[in-house]
């Protein structure tokens, strides 16, 4: 049972044990280099057996003498006679094939006159001669000797190629593994047309393009270029698809590489990389280099976080060496992405290196809905969708939840044998990104059940009547992924900032499960334990980051950068203070969790005997509920009836 938080949906951990995978080591002469030697011998005989059979025919003649030859013409027996080098193929009346031999020196004829034979009785014989310069002459003269020698050569090479292979690929080490993306591949190629939203960050972006394209116009000015560009922004916001976006609006070569592809187990590898990237770069300049996830290798040197590696700090220095380097001629513009940029080294970020940083927002509603027209692109979509509405249910979510939201969308329409994407598949997958696909054969008890339905309803309740909690947009006691049921929430507008009447009602709508259970049953289950783990967190966070505590006002105790500290950076009576502050908030909003449902328990129990009769709420339904039982459903300005005048 959990409440999803639009702005940073929950997803469901995996349970289980965790296997261990063995790790196989493969010596480089196993049963691969064994199967290709194999292969290799299998082959050279069945080249032996083929020259074998050409040079050999299938029925050899007889071999006869030269004077059995002398007397068989004597007597006509003989019709032909084939002289092919010193042998003699002889042909008879009957068809009998016979074969002799005659001196290599010496005519046929001067030797049938030495054994008698009268020069008419040759002269009825058809004599030919046979060159020795045929293909088939020079065939079986020279395979027997140029044979086993390629055999030998070829066996030399492949057993050099597989050494090579096992043993010497250490000399490619250093080499650059940057994929390259070409500007003529049209079907790889990406422009700001196929970005929605970031509308400052595609500004910022254009002043890369314009000098990629006219360099000139810049230099002449005595303008120089920013030769670093940092994108920040939370996972799945589109920095790397941007990066791409201006390799491709300026028509160059687009070098990415992860960070982490830099680092092997031998020193100096990273550092030799990074030195071959930028040189390929500079000869393919002007030209683009994207290094995704840079905190890999740029994180602070010498704060012991990354395990204090050698290799990965010398890389570092290769990369800030490389960009020192640079000329303003050279035009080759460096980006990065990271979604922690409080963590790179401050080496990195002084001018002159990554100067320019471009952050990149969530999107707001207007973005989502241009983003999800983008991804909607190839999809046959019905009559009935709007993704205006897709996009006032989705605040908090990134540009590659929505892409997964269209997906997966896809996918159910393919699923029930349909081919369009109907509304109902987009808000179906809106939840299933969110918490996970429905558990259909999750059957709850009749107990769990209604457990269940006053859980969900003890959330619904609280964040209805509370004036700073978001309204309640559906109810649900269908299990999906880890949760038994669900309560969504979504605010009015997207939120940029949150104050502390906000997180104190989230808190005491979000323990309005664990209220409700204790109301009715007397008891507590393990439902709740993710609510907790929420409000936990969330008060925690008001006390040391936000400084919205009354008892130990504005300061903050924890930040994003000290938080990557061994050890706390306060004393221990602090952080005693600051337990106690937290469980004094929690406690307070348990309180009014109490109290809220107590003044209304009869939309309490109304909501969940209607959960338990149809399982699911639409917001509709539940506010007819609410107002039956004289609860003021919540509503935009915008929707807020008014009062009509009467002209004259």
């Amino acid at each position: 049972m959990a409440t999803p938080r639009p702005k940073s949906p929950r997803r469901p951990s995996t349970g289980g044990k965790n296997k261990k995978k063995k790790r196989i080591l493969r010596s480089p002469f196993g049963r691969s280099f064994a199967g290709n030697l194999i292969s290799t011998i299998l082959i050279f005989l069945l080249l032996m057996s083929l020259y074998t059979f050409i040079s050999s025919p299938g029925s050899k003649p007889k071999e006869i003498s030269l004077s059995q030859v002398a007397q068989d013409v004597s007597a006509q027996k003989v019709t032909a006679i084939k002289v092919s080098g010193d042998t003699l193929n002889l042909t008879y009346e009957n068809g009998t094939k016979r074969v002799s031999r005659k001196g290599p020196s010496t005519g046929l004829p001067e030797i049938l006159a030495t054994y008698g034979v009268k020069p008419a009785m040759i002269s009825k014989v058809a004599i030919t001669v046979q060159g020795e310069s045929g293909w088939h002459f020079w065939l079986v003269t020279l395979v027997p000797i140029l044979l086993p020698i390629i055999f030998l050569i070829f066996l030399f090479w492949f057993l050099s190629r597989q050494v090579k292979g096992a043993g010497m690929q250490a000399f490619s080490f250093g080499k650059s593994k940057a994929r390259i993306t070409d500007p003529a591949d049209t079907k790889q190629r990406v422009t700001f047309a196929d970005v929605a939203g970031a509308r400052e960050a595609k500004d910022e972006l254009m002043e890369i393009v314009d000098f990629l394209k006219t360099p000139k116009k810049f230099l002449d000015i005595g303008a120089r270029i920013p030769k670093g560009i940092l994108l920040m922004g939370a996972p799945g916001t589109g920095k790397t698809l941007l990066a791409r976006a201006v390799a491709g609006e300026a028509g160059v070569p687009f070098f990415s590489i992860s960070g982490s592809e830099f680092v092997e187990m031998f020193v100096g590898v990273g550092a030799s990389r990074v030195r071959d990237l930028f040189q390929v770069a500079k000869r393919a300049a002007p030209a683009i280099i994207f290094i995704d996830e840079i905190d890999a290798v740029g994180r602070v040197r010498g704060s012991g976080v990354g395990g204090g590696n050698d290799e990965r700090e010398q890389t570092l220095n290769q990369i800030l060496v490389e960009m020192d380097g640079f000329e303003p001629t050279e035009k080759v513009i460096v980006m990065a992405a990271s979604n922690r940029p409080d963590v790179l080294d401050p080496a990195l970020l002084r001018p002159g290196r990554f100067d320019r940083r471009v952050v990149i927002d969530l999107p707001d509603r207007r973005d989502r809905e241009e983003i999800l027209k983008i991804h909607a692109r190839k999809k046959p979509l019905g009559p009935d969708t709007d993704m205006s509405v897709v996009a006032a249910r989705t605040p908090g979510f990134s540009g590659a939840e929505l892409y997964s939201i269209m997906n997966e969308s896809a996918i159910l329409a393919a699923r029930e044998n349909r081919k369009e994407v109907t509304q109902y598949d987009l808000i179906r997958s809106i939840e299933k990104v969110m918490l996970g696909p429905e558990r259909k054969s999750h059957m709850l008890s009749a107990k769990e059940k209604r457990v269940t339905a006053y859980h969900e309803a003890g959330h619904a309740i609280i964040s209805s009547v509370l004036p700073y909690a978001d309204p309640v947009h559906k109810i649900s006691i269908i299990s999906r992924g880890r949760a038994a049921g669900y309560t969504l929430k979504l605010p009015f507008e997207d939120k940029k900032m949150q104050s502390k009447k906000e997180f104190l009602d989230d808190i005491a709508s979000t323990l309005g499960g664990f209220a409700a259970e204790e109301m009715i049953f007397n008891d507590i289950t393990t439902g709740p334990h993710s609510d907790l783990a929420v409000v936990t967190a969330l008060a925690r966070d008001m006390v040391s980051r936000y400084g919205m505590s009354d008892t130990l006002g504005p300061v903050a105790f924890a930040s994003e950068r000290n938080a990557q500290q061994i050890g706390v950076p306060y004393s221990q009576d602090i952080a005693a203070k600051i337990d106690a502050e937290v469980s004094h908030i929690i406690d307070v909003a348990k309180k009014r969790a109490f109290q809220v449902l107590k003044e209304h328990r009869g939309a309490l129990d109304a909501t969940a005997e209607r959960l338990i009769e149809v399982e699911t709420l639409e917001r509709v339904e539940f506010e007819e509920i609410l107002i039956a039982n004289g609860i003021t459903p919540k509503k935009k300005e915008d929707d807020a009836p008014k009062t009509a005048t009467a002209t004259t």
